[in-house]
């Protein structure tokens, strides 16, 4: 198939549908990617990029075509805008970039904004062939979340906007049962189905000792690793931590950069926590196996929002296939997918003491009873989140598509 990709995110920026469009590649598919230039995480340009832009026009085999945008910046003014003017630029500078192309089917790739489907959607219409939506954060819940928008007005006109994105799909894939609930309350006629994250191909691979360790000292270290955002409630995590420093053997490792990066490097210092938490920063995905390997267990945490209840945050299928016990200050479907498992003990959002207690848990647990619990973890990843059978399934939905399509033609 002649696949369309569209996402404000691509690499050198490390975003899930990386590992998607090589994927299509390797099974014979022709793959265009139209995104903006790279800028996150960092909210500048990236600087590989601004030294060579044109070493990123192709991606194993795939041809990238780059539109101008606002850089996101550090504030909300500036990340509002970004995400306007990639809507904008890909949709007007896009749409004459790509008139001499024709294709089977367009992949919109959302894990937020949702305004990156309007492009997505003008392309559908021009090309005349359909669009498939994978939806990982929804909107406008996610803004209120956030405290972006709190207007009850402002979020009735982007619900208003997201009807018209999901009405004007002919497949929307949600990343969580609920997710899927909820898109079917805001479309009509349109088909959605449930498609989760997978962890990428790199995950696969052999795993090797991490080369960030620096000495062989006996720790139990609990690794978070990922975005360090609002999000996350840190103030939990840290909290907890301070409930346990006193025990010398436990640490934590947080790997990853994001909002709240300066405010946890400053309260480990206000806190005394020196000794107890590690910033490592942010590193590259192939080093995250070797990392994650070097795990005695693996946090995972959301705060206590509706709409954090309904995700399936993306690196607990990673955690899964890395086969170590799992600790999920979170609610909702994501620990109901930590129980099911027997891969790890969860606390509800916001309760340190709760994580304290299960951190402890896990420590006084044997060898043989954390390697149990991480085969558990294996084991269930491989029955619903494999990543070969995700992405043959969504190459039989977008086959479907294609013909449907000729057929009315």
């Amino acid at each position: 198939m002649n696949i369309l990709i569209v996402s404000q995110y691509f690499w050198p920026e490390n975003f899930m549908i990386n590992d998607l469009v090589e994927e299509l590649i390797s099974r014979g598919h022709n793959i265009t990617i139209i995104t903006g230039k790279p800028n996150y995480p960092s909210g500048s340009l990236n600087k590989d990029y601004s030294l060579n832009p044109d070493l990123f026009s192709s991606y194993s085999g795939a041809e990238i075509i780059r539109v101008s945008i606002v850089l996101r910046g550090k504030t909300k003014i500036s990340l509002f805008f970004n995400y306007i003017s990639f809507a904008i630029s890909a949709s007007m500078i896009g749409a004459y970039k790509l008139r001499k192309k024709n294709f089977d089917v367009i992949f919109a790739y959302e894990p937020s904004p949702v305004t990156v489907a309007i492009p997505a959607i003008i392309f559908s219409k021009i090309k005349r062939v359909p669009l498939v939506l994978w939806v990982l954060d929804l909107w406008p819940d996610t803004l209120q979340a956030y405290g972006v928008i709190l207007s009850k007005y402002f979020l009735k006109f982007f619900d208003k906007i997201v009807r018209f994105i999901y009405n004007n799909c002919d497949l929307i894939l949600g990343q969580s049962k609920s997710y899927v609930n909820l898109i079917r309350e805001r479309s009509t006629n349109v088909s959605v189905k449930y498609f989760p994250s997978w962890a990428e191909s790199v995950f696969y691979k052999t795993q090797e000792l991490n080369p960030y360790k620096k000495n062989n000292k006996t720790t139990f270290d609990v690794v978070f690793s990922g975005n360090t955002g609002i999000a996350q409630d840190f103030p939990s995590i840290l909290d907890a931590m301070e409930l346990l420093k006193d025990i010398n053997d436990i640490k934590l490792i947080i790997i990853g950069n994001g909002s709240m990066f300066e405010w946890i490097e400053s309260e480990i210092s206000k806190r005394h926590l020196t000794k107890s938490v590690t910033l490592l920063g942010r590193k590259p995905l192939e080093d995250m196996p070797k990392l994650l390997a070097e795990a005695s267990a693996l946090l995972l945490s959301l705060r206590d929002k509706p709409i954090y209840s309904i995700t399936i945050p993306a690196k607990l299928q990673v955690y899964l296939q890395a086969k170590k016990p799992i600790l999920a200050m979170i609610n909702g479907e994501a620990a109901d997918i930590v129980n099911e498992s027997n891969s790890g003990i969860t606390c509800k959002s916001g309760d340190a003491q709760c994580l304290a207690n299960a951190i402890k848990a896990i420590y006084s647990m044997s060898d043989h009873e954390r390697i149990a619990m991480g085969n558990n973890a294996y084991k269930f990843s491989e029955t619903w989140f494999d990543r070969k059978t995700l992405i043959d399934q969504l190459e039989d939905w977008m086959r479907v598509l294609v013909d449907r399509k000729k057929l009315t033609r």
